[in-house]
């Protein structure tokens, strides 16, 4: 992840440009919260213009970045122009501000540095709650929350290529399967950011090649350390050793409990997903297929 901290020097050199391109004075509504420091920054620049309470009551809403775009989606029920100082949509828009990367995590001179603007995101979901992130036992838990996360997403920007070291030596009329199975995975569900655990067996074919076994959990927890959905899951595992490897067959079966279905919603303690991806032999020859289900168990 890249960082990037929007300088005062920024916030007035967008809030000029806009304002040339808006010379009448016009009623501002700032969305919460960045949006009303860009609405003063803004309507100090025009004058005559000043901030409302309401969105109904405005002619210009106003908010300090455009990323997903889901906060002017949210606010096109009154169908008034909507500006923002910074944008990470490519647009040629005269609305739109100072534009960014999109891959970059921006802090606002308001939001503090960058650990504390990342903070006020559990600090609020706390509040959200009805939580009191104040109490004792509270304190410190924005903090270790967002440690946590970073360790259960670490998969990010990790190529399996780099952990995936060939070797021919020992792979010589080998032709049998190589099994590998109950590796735990650990990962988080992108539906409702609820965790996913379980087991995966991966199995493959050679030819005239091998990899060290501890990288298959490796490869395991590059693509489950992201956020997920299971069959995508699988499907990456599979897709990385063929890549890689190069072998006459892979396979890989995941066997997970979703945390999202048994905590929540529909509620169903101890349901196990069953998914797999088969490539090569194992989707062309129904006998591999099955020799391969026995071997890890699972047929």
């Amino acid at each position: 992840m890249k960082f990037r901290k929007i300088t005062n020097k920024e916030i007035h050199q967008s809030a000029v440009n806009l304002a040339l391109r808006i010379p009448l004075a016009h009623r501002f509504y700032g969305v919460p919260r960045g949006g009303v420091p860009a609405a003063l920054a803004l309507s100090s620049r025009i004058l005559g213009s000043f901030l409302v309470e309401r969105p109904e009551d405005c002619d210009i809403i106003v908010d300090d970045i455009i990323e997903s775009g889901i906060t002017r989606q949210r606010y096109a029920k009154y169908n008034k122009p909507f500006v923002a100082l910074f944008t990470k949509e490519i647009s040629s828009s005269s609305l739109y501000g100072i534009s960014l990367d999109p891959k970059e995590w921006v802090v606002f001179p308001w939001e503090g540095d960058v650990e504390h603007s990342a903070e006020d995101i559990p600090r609020r979901l706390l509040q959200f709650i009805g939580e009191d992130p104040n109490r004792g036992g509270l304190k410190e838990t924005p903090a270790r929350f967002l440690n946590a996360w970073k360790e259960w997403t670490d998969g990010y920007g990790k190529d399996p290529s780099e952990i995936l070291k060939v070797f021919e030596d020992g792979a010589k009329d080998y032709d049998e399967f190589v099994i590998v199975k109950d590796i735990p995975v650990y990962s988080q569900c992108e539906h409702h950011l609820a965790m996913i655990f379980g087991t995966v067996a991966i199995g493959y074919i050679p030819d005239k090649h091998i990899i060290g076994l501890s990288k298959f959990s490796r490869l395991v927890n590059i693509f489950a350390k992201r956020l997920q959905v299971q069959e995508r899951l699988t499907v990456q595992i599979a897709q990385a050793i063929q890549d890689n490897l190069k072998p006459k067959a892979v396979g890989v079966v995941l066997k997970c409990r979703h945390m999202c279905m048994e905590s929540r919603g529909i509620c169903t303690p101890g349901t196990i997903t069953i998914t797999s991806a088969m490539l090569g032999l194992l989707r062309d020859e129904p006998e591999t297929r099955s020799e391969f289900l026995r071997l890890i168990g699972n047929e």
